[in-house]
């Protein structure tokens, strides 16, 4: 890659140095305006109605909104309306929210053509100078600052919520930018180059969801009829399943186990999580985040199957269901279930994993959050072979599942080596490590 002709110091440690001729000032000095955002009222016939864009409507891969057909729709009092909606080139920021691993501070370019737009209140919308800088530039140099975690130097979080201190980020954050006449030609580089990453992204991810669906399909059709096609089927009064091998039986999970009613017994055990569908040692850190104590955590043996349990109607994507093959313990937030010794507990555990993939799992849970408990598992119908049939499905799907598996995490790896390549892309070009105009 071509680079400039000279060079000066920065003053910023993680830029280093930047094009002689580029100018600094901090992102206050850029910004013509900032303004929070307004919720509204649910929408009325007194009051106009309008689309408010949310945090949850942002394209993070791609800095920007995502395109829908239906957006969330509030009620404002036209003033208001008219003066902060959103027009084309105005960027938002998050300022109210993020998560353990994702602090607050990402911002996106608003490009949509929607009518009299508003934005919720977790978010301030920005209006760039444009006489200085172009609004697509300086969402990537915020994009930069964003992964470079800058941020989190002006976070504070208060009731597990992260709070982004603008003004202080504003003041204190340098941005350097060439003449005007070359942010075209970098924005056009970067839109182009991204643009390119983004489209090979997109095509693993579609690979990734055939690979899992052909993983549900393989356990669907394991669990439910066997392995030999040739057996005489019958009913299994269970509408959405439909027919089963003939000489297998129906039970209710009390039959199958018990609930696990077994504390933490303050051995030197570790400490596990139920993540996407494995049972995984938890990382223990300095944070923040660690529980005053572990008195309360229930002891997991292998083979114990666990589930989690809460807010079913929130969550249609993450896999709630593992078998663990470590012996710890664990936040008794889960529902852990031991199996009888009449069965085999991995045949169980893909079982459930195909309740729960097909979502069936959830017409089970009960409350206003929708959960499940022992006494919904309990009485679920479940599809019992008899135990050596068991135990060559669950070494069947052992092998197919682990190839899938391996072939997933395969393309997962990928994407994340791409997306690591977008940011540092976008990165060295902002920071003038690489010549485009």
């Amino acid at each position: 890659m071509e680079r400039y002709d000279s060079y000066k110091d920065s003053c910023v440690d993680w830029i280093g140095q930047i094009p002689e001729h580029w100018a600094s000032t901090s992102i206050k000095n850029v910004l013509i305006s900032r303004q929070a955002g307004s919720w509204g009222e649910e929408p009325t016939s007194n009051k106009f109605n309008t689309t408010c864009l949310r945090i949850a409507d942002f394209d993070y891969k791609k800095l920007q909104f995502e395109i829908k057909s239906d957006y969330t729709q509030r009620a404002y009092d036209f003033n208001e309306v008219q003066t902060k909606m959103l027009h084309k080139g105005n960027l938002l920021i998050e300022k109210s929210g993020g998560g353990d691993k994702t602090p607050v501070g990402r911002v996106v370019l608003y490009n949509l053509d929607l009518e009299y737009p508003m934005y919720a209140n977790f978010m301030e919308r920005l209006v760039v100078n444009d006489k200085f800088v172009l609004p697509s530039l300086m969402n990537y140099l915020f994009a930069s600052l964003f992964s470079h975690g800058i941020v989190w130097k002006y976070i504070k979080a208060a009731t597990g919520i992260q709070n982004l201190n603008i003004s202080e980020y504003f003041s204190k954050e340098k941005v350097f930018l060439p003449p005007l006449s070359e942010q075209h030609a970098i924005a056009a580089y970067i839109d182009e180059e991204t643009g390119k990453l983004d489209a090979a992204v997109e095509k693993l991810e579609r690979m990734v969801e055939v690979l899992k669906e052909r993983k549900q399909l393989i356990i669907s059709k394991a669990v439910t009829r066997g392995l030999d096609d040739s057996v005489p089927l019958k009913d299994s009064g269970i509408e959405w399943i439909g027919q089963i091998p003939e000489h297998w039986t129906i039970l209710q999970g009390k039959y199958l186990f018990s609930e696990n009613k077994t504390l933490n017994d303050h051995q030197d055990r570790k400490v596990l999580s139920l993540s996407y569908g494995k049972i995984i040692l938890k990382q223990l850190s300095n944070d923040g985040l660690l529980p005053a104590t572990y008195d309360n955590y229930q002891l997991i043996l292998k083979n114990y199957i666990v589930i989690r349990c809460t807010d079913l109607q929130n969550d249609k994507v993450s896999l709630r269901t593992a078998i663990s093959k470590f012996d710890g313990i664990i936040t008794n937030a889960y529902l852990a279930l031991v199996p009888f010794s009449s069965t085999c507990p991995d045949y169980l555990n893909y079982l459930l994993r195909h309740w729960d993939n097909s979502k069936e799992l959830y017409r089970y849970g009960s409350g206003v959050r929708q959960n499940l408990s022992w006494n919904d598992l309990k009485k679920l119908l479940l599809i019992v072979p008899p135990l050596y049939e068991q135990q060559a499905i669950a070494a069947y799907l052992d092998e197919k599942v682990g190839k899938l598996d391996e072939a997933i995490e395969k393309q997962l790896r990928m994407i994340e080596l791409l997306k690591e390549r977008k940011q540092i892309l976008i990165s060295d070009v902002v920071t003038g490590k690489i010549k485009i105009a």
